[in-house]
């Protein structure tokens, strides 16, 4: 699924959708939806620091920066946050 034309605001809060289980691996980790019955792949630790980390940040470009992403890197974890907003893994956070 493309996110080409949607933005994804890092400096919103987000969060993990409650219906998602996540089964870390080597690789990342496994995220499955249960309620779109969609599985995702996150294919690095880095990346599932910052998605296990969402609700403790005001941001998502908090989170990454506590996960260690740096600004080159932040890119790549804006267009990897913005599938699973698409897919629904993750969600806006209220305030």
């Amino acid at each position: 699924m493309s996110t080409e034309g949607r933005a994804f605001d890092l400096d919103a809060g987000w969060r993990l959708d409650d219906r998602v289980a996540v089964r870390p691996e080597r690789f990342g980790a496994l995220l499955y939806h249960f309620g779109t019955r969609r599985l995702s792949f996150l294919k690095s630790p880095a990346l599932l620091d910052v998605v296990r980390t969402l609700a403790d940040h005001p941001t998502a470009r908090a989170a990454c920066a506590g996960a260690g992403v740096g600004p080159p890197e932040l890119p790549r974890y804006r267009a990897a946050l913005a599938e699973l907003a698409v897919s629904r893994m993750i969600q806006p956070r209220s305030v």
